[in-house]
């Protein structure tokens, strides 16, 4: 699960942060990493993006980005009804372990440092990155990794 912060770096180009969220989606766009985001993410990007850039096309834009490339985790009852038992105190961070937990992902990505969760591993872009890169080269194969790493 790709943290709306994460998403937010790449799509309205935040630095320090864009390096490194681009080459994140440069290995999700590429099918080296199955790259998911919350519903809810996409409503908060098009708020976001349209609020930033006083630009309401862009900010379709920017959602139709991440469609384009991202699957999409569903927030739905069960989801709502597990994060409410999660012992979170930030509910948007409990609604992502939710979806995550709900979809099988291996990590929850992002540069919150207060996100916290026992039940999932949370992750920096630059241990995805180092993550993928280490699988790259163990493989040692000229053919990209598809969907080897799914967050």
């Amino acid at each position: 699960m790709v943290d709306t912060n994460i998403v937010l770096d790449y799509l309205l180009e935040r630095q320090p942060f864009l390096q490194d969220a681009e080459a994140l989606f440069e290995a999700i766009g590429s099918g080296q990493v199955l790259g998911y985001v919350t519903a809810t993410t996409l409503t908060d990007i098009f708020y976001i993006a349209r609020r930033q850039t006083q630009d309401i096309q862009r900010a379709r834009q920017a959602v139709s980005s991440i469609l384009a490339v991202m699957e999409i985790c569903s927030v739905d009852r069960a989801v709502l009804e597990v994060a409410l038992t999660l012992a979170m105190t930030d509910f948007e961070d409990a609604v992502q372990v939710g979806c995550a937990l709900a979809q099988g992902l291996d990590a929850i990505v992002t540069r919150d440092a207060d996100f916290a969760s026992t039940l999932i591993l949370i992750s920096s872009v630059s241990e995805i990155l180092q993550q993928l890169e280490a699988l790259l080269h163990e493989t040692k194969k000229d053919t990209p990794l598809l969907g080897e790493i799914v967050i």
